[in-house]
């Protein structure tokens, strides 16, 4: 119940070619209507002129007929034949159109443009039946699916392999060639134009026919295809009169079963012609042939070549080589059953399945860079770090290499604070050239409340001042020309762990910095957690005591007022105050200001004060992650910051102890990353300005 679509071509394999439309209408159609087909629809789509210009008019004029036929005739397989450039409209019309289409003798090399064509069909085609094994080879080479390839052979060898003496096979050479011609005893011509070097295929065809004439034999010589370039051989076969000549017969058509008996009994073939490195094997009929037209086909013992056929004397002597042998018969293009194994492959094909075909791509390492630019340069992004003390710049590249950092004071008022930060990012642009790395955009982390869809600062930590509504996007976009984004510094760690760290192909994971301050960020789904009003993952404000010590947040109890390093210093300077902080063999200075580090050493060397200050905040931290893990579910958690190792092993046994059973196996682990904060704002950049699927 399958409906084919079978498509006439200008081009009959068997090099009976017309010149114009009214011929192909005439000798290739007529053809078929006499192995009695049902033809659904009869179409002229060959412009006069043979010229480059005519086959491009020609394959617009077949674009622009088809639709309508496909339409009408809805077929569910589209049958298309060869290479060429008709064929590749009839190709391109059922691509368009969702019509599944099966390319036969595809993934053939012959070294001309016809090479480009047959290949293009091929990349449209749905299912392949190729002749040869190497043809089957070039297609899985060009990524087809070896499943939907058929190593059927060559379809016209069903017919050629067939006993071809046939009784009368002496009348059909003295129709052609005269009464007094003998069998082998005549030459075969059929040369056709190189599109992509017309001028050579002029002169090659003038040296062909001088050497005809000089080797004086009865030669039966066809006109050239249509291909550009046809009509220069004709006038150069009509100058030298080959038309007239007595021992030529010059012809524009012969009718397939008659053009194998008088290819098979042939003293020898000569040209360009696919069928002498193809079809005249089948009979063992020496042949010549000529050119680069056909560099690439496999050929039999029965092919002699003159690539470089540049003098009259050197095909003459090939000629002298050749005429009269014989040779066994080649079966490289198929053994005669390519029909029966085509069909029970169409029968095979699942109308069901997806149309959208696959490629099947050999594996390759992965780039570095998704655009063609990263040949010339490295694909970079331009970070910044607001931070409490410094503010830092730095060119990050796509691995995460930090290929140049700056670093100043942070200045405390805003403008004097903007000016730096467009200064230091036009130093690092211009320093980015030298580097041959191409910034793609900026990425900003900064301490406070963000909102990251406008690139707004809404609130501040007390750390920064002035820093409250501030719109750091538009004058860093406008100064720059460079897209900006920005985010908390606590989101922007869980994102540099996402990309470079240990978040990386982690779908949940939450990202905890234990720095000055307490601060994290929320990996859910492969996304990072901003909230309704971007209040998201502030970790370090999750109460674990109602009446605890004070937090800078102006509430009590928050995990930051126990473990970040401003409390640990509060605790520490406490000790010191009450001369409880030293130790025996620890070195402190008389002028050195206390801080968490002065207490985290006391604790390793013993101070009991000290360790129950490091257990307490531990503890606190260890809580308040019990309940991120009992609210959000993550797999993992990452501590960053300053303290993380501090606190690994400890937080992991407070998990231990005190979190429900589903959650006690979750992992804790330090970061890697030296730079989570300029990492994080580079990830923002180089995700999004690379993104090729939104």
């Amino acid at each position: 119940g399958e409906r084919l679509l079978l498509p006439s071509s200008s081009d009959n394999r068997h090099h009976t070619r017309s010149r114009c439309a009214r011929c192909e209408v005439s000798n290739t159609f007529r053809m078929i209507e006499q192995d009695d087909f049902d033809i659904g629809s009869k179409l002229h789509t060959i412009v006069r002129g043979e010229d480059e210009a005519a086959m491009v008019e020609s394959v617009g004029l077949a674009l622009v007929k088809l639709p309508d036929v496909i339409q009408r005739l809805k077929p569910d397989i589209l049958v298309v034949h060869g290479d060429r450039f008709d064929a590749l409209a009839l190709a391109t019309a059922a691509a368009l159109m969702n019509i599944r289409i099966l390319h036969l003798e595809g993934g053939e090399v012959s070294g001309t443009i016809d090479d480009s064509i047959r290949h293009a069909i091929s990349k449209l085609a749905h299912y392949h039946a190729c002749c040869t094994r190497m043809a089957e080879q070039h297609l899985i080479a060009m990524c087809e699916d070896h499943s939907r390839i058929l190593l059927a052979g060559c379809p016209s060898y069903d017919k050629l392999l067939l006993p071809h003496h046939r009784e009368d096979y002496m009348d059909i050479i003295k129709s052609w060639l005269g009464d007094k011609v003998q069998e082998g005893d005549y030459i075969v011509a059929l040369q056709h134009p190189v599109t992509t070097d017309i001028q050579h295929s002029i002169k090659i065809y003038g040296l062909m026919l001088d050497a005809l004439i000089s080797f004086n034999k009865k030669t039966l010589i066809l006109f050239p295809n249509i291909d550009a370039g046809s009509k220069e051989m004709v006038r150069v076969m009509r100058r030298k009169g080959i038309e007239q000549h007595p021992n030529f017969r010059a012809v524009k058509h012969i009718p397939f079963e008659q053009f194998i008996q008088l290819v098979s009994h042939a003293g020898c073939m000569i040209g360009n012609s696919s069928c002498g490195v193809r079809e005249a094997g089948a009979f063992g009929t020496p042949v010549i042939n000529l050119g680069t037209r056909q560099t690439g086909r496999e050929t039999g013992e029965n092919v002699l070549h003159v690539r470089d056929a540049d003098t009259h004397n050197k095909i003459y002597h090939a000629l002298e080589l050749q005429f009269g042998k014989r040779y066994p018969c080649s079966k490289i293009y198929g053994d005669g059953n390519a029909v029966p194994r085509i069909l029970k492959f169409l029968r095979s094909i699942d109308l069901d399945e997806p149309l959208q075909k696959t490629f099947c791509f050999p594996p390759v390492k992965d780039p570095i860079s998704q655009d063609i630019d990263h040949i010339l340069e490295t694909q970079s992004a331009l970070a910044v770090d607001l931070g409490g003390t410094n503010l830092r710049v730095a060119i990050v590249c796509m691995r995460g290499t930090i290929v140049k950092k700056y670093s100043q004071p942070n200045p405390k008022t805003f403008e004097a604070r903007m000016e730096l930060i467009l200064k230091m990012c036009n130093d690092a642009m211009r320093d980015a050239v030298g580097l041959n790395c191409r910034i793609l955009g900026v990425g900003v982390s900064t301490g406070g409340r963000v909102n990251p869809q406008d690139g707004v600062v809404l609130h501040s930590t007390k750390l920064i001042q002035e820093w409250s509504s501030v719109d750091l996007r538009t004058p860093i976009s406008d100064a720059l020309h460079l897209p900006v984004w920005v985010d908390n510094d606590g989101n922007c760690a869980a994102l540099a762990e996402r990309k470079f760290g240990h978040g990386k192909g982690v779908e949940n994971f939450v990202t905890v910095i234990t720095g000055t301050g307490i601060g994290g960020g929320i990996i859910h789904h492969n996304e990072l957690v901003h909230g309704s009003t971007f209040c998201a993952a502030e970790l370090g404000h999750i109460m674990v005591s109602l009446e605890g010590p004070e937090c800078m947040c102006g509430s009590r109890g928050c995990i930051e007022a126990y473990a970040s390093g401003m409390a640990l210093q509060r605790e520490a300077k406490k000790l010191h105050d009450e001369d409880l902080l030293k130790v025996e063999g620890m070195d402190m200075k008389l002028s050195e200001p206390i801080t968490a580090a002065h207490l985290i050493n006391a604790a390793k060397m013993g101070n009991s004060k000290a360790d129950a200050v490091l257990t307490k905040a531990a503890t606190a931290l260890g809580v308040g992650i019990i309940n991120i893990l009992h609210i959000v579910n993550p797999s993992q958690v990452i501590l960053s910051g300053v303290l993380a190792s501090c606190y690994q092993a400890p937080v992991q046994h407070v998990i231990s102890q005190r979190a429900l059973f589903s959650v006690q196996n979750i992992k804790v682990v330090t970061s890697d990353l030296e730079e989570p904060a300029l990492l994080g704002a580079a990830s923002m950049v180089l995700d999004y300005a690379t993104r090729r699927i939104y």
